[in-house]
């Protein structure tokens, strides 16, 4: 398909991109948009697992597109709330919007992007700086520009329940860490400290490793659910039936980014 902007000469509107378009529009000019490279798409990627899985959050999206106003059209790397289950572009934006910006950024966007992001609403802009050292620069109306460092913890009050460890939003290991916890929360957990805890509990009656296995493989199952991963018959029965305690751990940890049933076991 031939390209529909074969240069930045406007004004446009939002109406004249198509999903899939690597263009952005700021006041009627597009901006062209191209994908990340190995290591920006790697981070993204955790980083979005992450706030997705916030107990607090229904809705949350990748490359999502808003248009504020008929002549802007932005696209923020991980948007949280005000991701709606319907085609086209999104009115308005997100009350939280993630940006990672990595070597080659361009500079004078991002600034821009930002700038129009919170004149529209947002409440919090976090730039993750991928070259240097870790730090997320955080933006609010208002509000002089912060900077959050590897070790702290980053927080969206009324838009996510836990606090966000900065290196979670980096590292697969730590973002892993987080999301399992938010997804037991979803579950009713507190954390995996409270899923061993309701084992014992079980257990006192059928023996303390036949509880912790019990509810391990329960906590998997809605681990699963709760992501919206198919888990057929065969699959279920072959977790409920599994009696090894390090396995049925590892495998709960896992439940937390796995594509899929397959990929878990």
């Amino acid at each position: 398909m031939s390209d529909p902007f074969p240069d930045t000469r406007g004004p446009f509107t939002a109406d004249h991109i198509r999903p899939g378009d690597p263009y952005e529009l700021s006041n009627g000019h597009t901006i062209r948009c191209m994908g990340a490279g190995g290591r920006g798409s790697g981070a993204s990627a955790v980083g979005a697992a992450v706030l997705k899985s916030d107990p607090d959050v229904q809705e949350a999206g990748v490359d999502t597109g808003y248009s504020p106003k008929p002549g802007t059209l932005r696209a923020p790397d991980i948007a949280v709330g005000n991701v709606p289950k319907e085609p086209g572009w999104v009115k308005g934006v997100p009350p939280l919007a993630v940006e990672y910006a990595d070597t080659g950024q361009d500079e004078a966007d991002l600034k821009t992007k930002i700038h129009e992001l919170l004149e529209a609403g947002t409440r919090w802009i976090w730039v993750v700086r991928l070259h240097g050292p870790r730090r997320v620069e955080i933006h609010e109306p208002g509000k002089s520009e912060r900077l959050a460092h590897s070790g702290d913890d980053l927080e969206a009050p009324g838009v996510l329940r836990n606090p966000v460890p900065v290196d979670a939003l980096y590292d697969w290991e730590v973002g892993s860490r987080v999301t399992l916890r938010n997804l037991l929360q979803r579950q009713g957990y507190d954390d995996l400290e409270a899923v061993r805890a309701e084992g014992q509990a079980e257990g006192h009656a059928q023996g303390r490793a036949e509880g912790e296995i019990h509810t391990l493989g329960k906590a998997i199952l809605s681990v699963l659910k709760a992501r919206g991963l198919e888990v057929d018959a065969a699959k279920e029965a072959e977790i409920r039936e599994c009696r090894d305690l390090s396995t049925l751990e590892a495998w709960l940890a896992k439940a937390a980014l796995v594509e899929s049933t397959e990929d878990l076991l």
